[in-house]
Protein backbone atom coordinates (compact mmCIF):
# COMPACT_ATOMS: atom_id res chain seq x y z
CA UNK A 1 0.00 0.00 0.00
CA UNK A 2 2.51 2.37 0.78
CA UNK A 3 4.79 1.59 -2.20
CA UNK A 4 1.56 2.38 -4.55
CA UNK A 5 0.62 5.61 -2.76
CA UNK A 6 4.48 6.68 -2.93
CA UNK A 7 5.09 6.22 -7.12
CA UNK A 8 2.86 8.86 -7.87
CA UNK A 9 4.35 11.51 -5.34
CA UNK A 10 7.70 11.06 -6.35
CA UNK A 11 6.59 11.42 -9.73
CA UNK A 12 4.76 14.48 -8.47
CA UNK A 13 8.18 15.82 -6.62
CA UNK A 14 10.12 15.28 -9.98
CA UNK A 15 7.46 17.21 -12.37
CA UNK A 16 7.38 20.32 -10.26
CA UNK A 17 11.02 20.17 -10.28
CA UNK A 18 11.56 19.96 -13.23
CA UNK A 19 9.20 22.78 -14.01
CA UNK A 20 10.88 25.06 -11.74
CA UNK A 21 13.90 24.45 -13.46
CA UNK A 22 12.35 24.99 -16.96
CA UNK A 23 11.61 28.29 -15.59
CA UNK A 24 14.66 29.37 -15.09
CA UNK A 25 16.77 32.18 -17.00
CA UNK A 26 19.83 32.24 -19.25
CA UNK A 27 22.24 34.48 -20.93
CA UNK A 28 23.32 34.18 -24.70
CA UNK A 29 25.55 36.42 -26.94
CA UNK A 30 23.84 38.23 -29.61
CA UNK A 31 26.02 38.49 -33.00
CA UNK A 32 24.29 41.57 -34.61
CA UNK A 33 22.67 45.05 -33.93
CA UNK A 34 19.78 45.83 -33.44
CA UNK A 35 17.04 45.84 -36.03
CA UNK A 36 17.96 48.35 -38.81
CA UNK A 37 15.58 51.18 -38.07
CA UNK A 38 14.50 50.83 -34.58
CA UNK A 39 16.81 53.44 -33.16
CA UNK A 40 18.37 56.68 -34.66
CA UNK A 41 21.56 56.85 -36.62
CA UNK A 42 23.04 58.80 -33.87
CA UNK A 43 22.47 56.78 -30.99
CA UNK A 44 22.83 52.90 -33.31
CA UNK A 45 26.71 54.41 -33.95
CA UNK A 46 27.36 53.94 -30.58
CA UNK A 47 26.00 50.85 -29.15
CA UNK A 48 28.05 47.79 -29.32
CA UNK A 49 27.84 45.50 -32.92
CA UNK A 50 27.25 42.33 -29.98
CA UNK A 51 24.18 42.34 -28.01
CA UNK A 52 22.85 40.19 -24.89
CA UNK A 53 19.33 37.75 -24.67
CA UNK A 54 18.26 37.04 -21.60
CA UNK A 55 16.06 33.89 -22.12
CA UNK A 56 13.50 32.47 -20.00
CA UNK A 57 13.60 28.26 -20.35
CA UNK A 58 14.39 27.10 -23.63
CA UNK A 59 12.79 29.47 -26.19
CA UNK A 60 11.40 32.79 -24.71
CA UNK A 61 13.24 35.58 -24.84
CA UNK A 62 12.87 37.94 -21.53
CA UNK A 63 14.84 41.00 -23.37
CA UNK A 64 17.41 41.78 -25.45
CA UNK A 65 19.83 44.52 -24.87
CA UNK A 66 22.74 46.29 -26.31
CA UNK A 67 24.83 48.35 -24.36
CA UNK A 68 27.50 51.43 -25.70
CA UNK A 69 30.38 50.57 -26.91
CA UNK A 70 32.31 53.36 -24.58
CA UNK A 71 30.52 54.17 -21.24
CA UNK A 72 32.07 57.91 -20.31
CA UNK A 73 32.74 57.43 -16.63
CA UNK A 74 34.16 59.58 -13.74
CA UNK A 75 37.54 58.97 -13.04
CA UNK A 76 38.06 59.87 -9.90
CA UNK A 77 34.58 58.29 -8.62
CA UNK A 78 35.03 56.40 -5.36
CA UNK A 79 31.88 54.06 -4.35
CA UNK A 80 29.56 54.19 -1.54
CA UNK A 81 26.88 52.12 0.25
CA UNK A 82 24.24 54.18 -2.14
CA UNK A 83 25.50 55.01 -4.65
CA UNK A 84 27.61 52.30 -6.96
CA UNK A 85 28.29 53.38 -10.59
CA UNK A 86 30.54 55.94 -12.04
CA UNK A 87 27.94 57.12 -14.79
CA UNK A 88 26.37 60.90 -14.90
CA UNK A 89 22.65 61.05 -14.14
CA UNK A 90 20.99 61.73 -17.86
CA UNK A 91 23.50 59.63 -19.18
CA UNK A 92 23.14 57.11 -22.23
CA UNK A 93 23.78 53.90 -21.56
CA UNK A 94 22.12 51.37 -24.01
CA UNK A 95 18.85 49.93 -25.59
CA UNK A 96 16.69 47.40 -24.68
CA UNK A 97 14.08 45.59 -26.46
CA UNK A 98 11.20 43.76 -25.65
CA UNK A 99 9.07 41.18 -27.73
CA UNK A 100 6.38 41.08 -25.27
CA UNK A 101 4.28 42.94 -23.07
CA UNK A 102 6.50 42.79 -19.39
CA UNK A 103 7.41 44.91 -16.49
CA UNK A 104 10.12 46.84 -14.92
CA UNK A 105 11.46 47.04 -11.62
CA UNK A 106 8.30 48.72 -9.72
CA UNK A 107 6.38 45.86 -11.88
CA UNK A 108 4.69 48.64 -13.71
CA UNK A 109 3.53 46.97 -17.33
CA UNK A 110 5.93 47.49 -20.13
CA UNK A 111 4.50 47.57 -23.88
CA UNK A 112 6.65 45.55 -26.18
CA UNK A 113 9.00 47.58 -28.19
CA UNK A 114 12.49 49.81 -27.84
CA UNK A 115 13.70 51.94 -25.01
CA UNK A 116 16.95 53.82 -24.68
CA UNK A 117 18.72 52.95 -20.89
CA UNK A 118 19.71 56.30 -19.49
CA UNK A 119 21.39 56.24 -15.74
CA UNK A 120 19.18 57.77 -13.43
CA UNK A 121 19.38 58.21 -9.22
CA UNK A 122 17.11 57.54 -6.97
CA UNK A 123 15.27 60.71 -5.12
CA UNK A 124 16.86 60.70 -1.07
CA UNK A 125 12.96 61.30 0.06
CA UNK A 126 10.31 59.13 2.26
CA UNK A 127 8.67 58.03 -0.72
CA UNK A 128 11.65 55.97 -1.50
CA UNK A 129 12.87 54.30 1.76
CA UNK A 130 13.15 50.09 1.55
CA UNK A 131 12.52 49.86 -2.46
CA UNK A 132 15.99 49.53 -3.43
CA UNK A 133 19.41 49.35 -1.22
CA UNK A 134 20.93 51.52 -3.88
CA UNK A 135 20.25 54.63 -5.64
CA UNK A 136 21.54 53.63 -8.80
CA UNK A 137 19.25 52.93 -11.66
CA UNK A 138 18.73 52.87 -15.68
CA UNK A 139 15.67 54.38 -16.95
CA UNK A 140 13.56 53.09 -20.06
CA UNK A 141 12.54 55.85 -22.70
CA UNK A 142 10.52 54.99 -26.06
CA UNK A 143 13.48 55.62 -28.36
CA UNK A 144 10.93 57.56 -30.39
CA UNK A 145 11.44 60.08 -27.98
CA UNK A 146 14.87 59.43 -27.53
CA UNK A 147 17.02 60.47 -31.03
CA UNK A 148 20.13 62.11 -29.54
CA UNK A 149 22.89 60.51 -27.65
CA UNK A 150 23.52 63.80 -25.35
CA UNK A 151 22.21 63.31 -21.64
CA UNK A 152 18.99 64.48 -20.32
CA UNK A 153 18.04 66.99 -17.31
CA UNK A 154 16.80 64.77 -14.73
CA UNK A 155 13.55 66.43 -15.20
CA UNK A 156 13.12 65.87 -18.86
CA UNK A 157 14.53 61.70 -18.18
CA UNK A 158 12.02 61.33 -15.09
CA UNK A 159 8.96 62.42 -17.32
CA UNK A 160 10.20 60.65 -20.76
CA UNK A 161 10.44 57.73 -18.53
CA UNK A 162 7.45 58.07 -17.06
CA UNK A 163 5.40 58.00 -20.26
CA UNK A 164 7.09 54.62 -21.48
CA UNK A 165 5.43 53.49 -18.36
CA UNK A 166 1.90 55.29 -18.94
CA UNK A 167 2.39 56.52 -15.17
CA UNK A 168 3.42 59.05 -12.77
CA UNK A 169 6.71 57.28 -11.92
CA UNK A 170 9.77 56.87 -14.34
CA UNK A 171 10.13 52.93 -15.76
CA UNK A 172 13.56 51.32 -14.25
CA UNK A 173 15.94 48.78 -13.69
CA UNK A 174 17.48 48.61 -10.98
CA UNK A 175 21.41 48.28 -10.38
CA UNK A 176 23.15 45.98 -7.99
CA UNK A 177 26.29 46.02 -6.29
CA UNK A 178 28.83 44.67 -9.00
CA UNK A 179 29.93 40.88 -8.52
CA UNK A 180 33.65 39.19 -9.61
CA UNK A 181 33.70 37.57 -12.97
CA UNK A 182 34.50 38.87 -16.73
CA UNK A 183 32.33 36.24 -17.93
CA UNK A 184 28.64 37.21 -19.64
CA UNK A 185 26.31 35.48 -16.91
CA UNK A 186 22.49 35.60 -15.10
CA UNK A 187 22.24 34.22 -11.30
CA UNK A 188 18.99 34.19 -9.39
CA UNK A 189 18.97 36.34 -5.82
CA UNK A 190 17.23 33.69 -4.05
CA UNK A 191 16.14 36.14 -0.87
CA UNK A 192 14.22 38.82 -3.53
CA UNK A 193 13.30 35.90 -6.22
CA UNK A 194 15.22 38.83 -8.70
CA UNK A 195 17.15 37.28 -11.34
CA UNK A 196 20.32 39.59 -11.73
CA UNK A 197 22.30 40.21 -15.49
CA UNK A 198 26.32 40.63 -14.84
CA UNK A 199 28.75 41.54 -17.85
CA UNK A 200 31.40 44.08 -18.42
CA UNK A 201 31.29 47.86 -19.69
CA UNK A 202 33.76 49.44 -21.00
CA UNK A 203 34.56 52.49 -19.16
CA UNK A 204 36.22 55.67 -20.52
CA UNK A 205 37.96 58.23 -18.11
CA UNK A 206 40.48 60.03 -19.37
CA UNK A 207 41.08 59.05 -22.80
CA UNK A 208 42.26 55.51 -20.76
CA UNK A 209 39.44 52.58 -20.77
CA UNK A 210 38.32 50.64 -18.10
CA UNK A 211 36.35 47.54 -17.93
CA UNK A 212 33.00 48.54 -15.24
CA UNK A 213 31.37 45.04 -13.64
CA UNK A 214 27.90 45.80 -14.30
CA UNK A 215 24.85 43.89 -12.47
CA UNK A 216 21.65 44.69 -13.21
CA UNK A 217 17.63 43.02 -12.44
CA UNK A 218 16.56 42.07 -15.68
CA UNK A 219 13.67 40.21 -13.99
CA UNK A 220 11.89 40.78 -10.67
CA UNK A 221 10.85 44.02 -9.06
CA UNK A 222 10.92 45.65 -5.71
CA UNK A 223 9.15 44.03 -2.78
CA UNK A 224 6.69 47.05 -2.25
Amino acid sequence: MFRISSIPAAFLAITIFSSARAQDYTVEAIDGGPDAGEVSEEISQLLSPQGIRVKRGATRTACELWFCKELPIDGDFEPTEQRLYPFTPGQLIGLVHFSRRGSEFRDQAISSGWYTLRFGLQPVDGNHVGTSPTRDFFLLVDVEQDEVPEAWSEEELNAASSEAAGSSHPAMLCLQRPTDGSELSVRHDEANDWWVLHFIGKGVANQESKDVPIDLVVVGHAAE
